[in-house]
């Protein structure tokens, strides 16, 4: 998710308790292609109360009648939120990491846990979560040439709207720095055990940019104009 959608999400969950209404009667009756869980059961599962639930689902099925999204309409939402770039090959890597399941459609179930995560998981979660992403084909390693795809599509995503102008060979350059700071044994791969312990120290090493961790989260390589 990148920071402004997240920081979208965070003041809607602050105004629920403006509603009086509910949707339990709404996630009862849908006559949707796909019935959520229980909202119980996501409450034990996610760190959403039952209200916040209540309203993620609503703007959920309001983007996804159908109660699941597939690839292309996961693109075209977030598409929206960088008209200045192009997202699509990031809301491929992003979609697929939503798709535990990997049945080509992410469930409001889906939704939920990835975004319970990135909202209010804790470090350790927040950087597995990190790691599936870089680790496009799931094989528990992420290979330099995984980490170069994945920040292409970031600084794809941002544009030329970043500040300062990123060179041509940024993603490249930022990759090579963090990779050798990443393989420890200089094996060519990074293990989930390196990736935790880089990102951890990434943030005192840098010097003020952004660290590693926080880069995977917000999904942004640099600041946007003041």
């Amino acid at each position: 998710m990148n920071v402004r959608r997240v920081e979208s999400i965070s003041a809607q969950l602050e105004e629920a308790s403006s509603t009086g209404d509910s949707v339990e009667d709404e996630l009862e009756m849908a006559t949707v292609r796909h019935r959520p869980e229980a909202l119980e059961l996501l409450e034990a599962q996610s760190k959403f109360t039952k209200k916040e639930l209540q309203i993620l689902y609503r703007g959920f099925k309001n983007e996804c009648p159908s109660g699941v999204v597939n690839e292309d309409t996961f693109k075209e939402i977030y598409s929206q939120f960088f008209p200045q770039g192009d997202s699509t090959t990031y809301a491929h890597f992003l979609f697929n990491a939503f798709d535990t399941d990997h049945n080509g459609a992410v469930s409001f179930e889906d939704f939920i846990k990835g975004l319970s995560i990135l909202l209010r998981g804790t470090v350790q979660e927040k950087l597995n979560w990190a790691f599936n992403l870089y680790d496009i084909n799931k094989d528990g390693y992420i290979t330099k040439e995984e980490m170069l795809d994945i920040m292409k599509a970031i600084y794809d995503m941002m544009g030329k709207c970043t500040y300062p102008v990123l060179k041509e060979d940024a993603p490249r350059q930022h990759v090579e720095t963090f990779f050798q700071k990443m393989d420890k044994n200089k094996d060519g791969v990074v293990t989930i055990d390196e990736f935790i312990e880089s990102c951890q120290k990434v943030s005192n090493d840098s010097k003020g940019t952004i660290p590693f961790a926080s880069l995977t989260a917000e999904l942004s390589p640099a600041s946007q104009p003041p």
